[in-house]
């Protein structure tokens, strides 16, 4: 399974123009589960907070949720980091066409990268299970948060989030034949585990719980999994791809609408909060 190819292909396409890209970031966000969960555990915290907010989101890939967070609070000042100057590059151009001033993308390595007591906001998506010293980049996040402030984290759990034996794709479902994964470096965290780690960190407090349970899974299946399967196989089933999708997006809706709002006794992906 090759995602990479797929994901620069989709980047040509979606930077056309800004109002693709912007198309493309509500697709993801429409499609992607964990995008969901992330919504609302932001929403949440927003709730809790008032006046300028000074966020991270470390491992910023597209820009997506840089871009959710930019737009909602202009008053906010987002930073995203990535490892990928490509990507960091991209979107400093991305943002900066559309005039977003309150973004800026800059390069770094997460197990070196500390601003001391800077952060309200720590977000990090698809990103820990990537990093073998995961407890020195969250040593370094509760650093970087201030007092109070709080880190979001969307990882693969260890209820079949991930195959590090495979190099695929940075999504959670491994059904025995095709993994998805792309450099794990562990199969995923156990919630007991996840919680022990952030508060070895420094952490003072944390709420950890399950996403892509049973509706979940589904819903990848049916809206992410099969249309990656059929992309490897031709890059013709772009073609098709919109007739897919008019057959099977509500369906993943509901799932996906599901899986937020029931408790998922397990799932292949876990969603953490930790407060410094």
């Amino acid at each position: 399974m090759k995602y990479d190819p797929i994901k620069r292909k989709l980047g040509v396409i979606f930077n056309a123009s800004p109002a693709l890209r912007k198309l493309f970031y509500s697709l993801l966000d429409l499609l992607l589960l964990r995008a969901w969960h992330i919504r609302k555990a932001i929403k949440l915290w927003e709730k809790n907070v008032d006046g300028p907010m000074n966020v991270l989101d470390a491992g910023s890939g597209f820009g997506q949720y840089v871009y959710y967070l930019a737009r909602r609070h202009k008053d906010w000042q987002i930073k995203g980091v990535d490892v990928k100057q490509e990507q960091i590059d991209d979107c400093n151009r991305f943002f900066k066409r559309i005039g977003f001033s309150n973004a800026q993308f800059e390069i770094a390595d997460l197990t070196k990268y500390v601003e001391k007591e800077s952060y309200d906001f720590i977000l990090c998506v698809d990103v820990m299970e990537h990093i073998k010293e995961d407890e020195l980049v969250l040593n370094n996040y509760c650093k970087s948060l201030k007092k109070g402030g709080m880190l979001l984290i969307s990882t693969p759990s260890d209820q079949g989030g991930s195959d590090v034996h495979h190099h695929d794709h940075d999504d959670y479902i491994n059904d025995g034949t095709h993994s998805f994964v792309d450099e794990h470096v562990r199969d995923g965290y156990g919630v007991d585990e996840i919680k022990e780690k952030m508060k070895n960190a420094g952490f003072t407090k944390s709420e950890v719980h399950y996403q892509y349970g049973k509706y979940g899974k589904l819903a990848w299946k049916l809206s992410m999994k099969y249309p990656i399967l059929m992309l490897n196989a031709s890059y013709l089933f772009f073609i098709v791809l919109p007739f897919y999708y008019l057959l099977t997006f509500p369906v993943a809706l509901v799932l996906n609408c599901l899986d937020v709002k029931v408790k998922n006794k397990t799932g292949t992906g876990i969603i953490a909060k930790a407060w410094k």
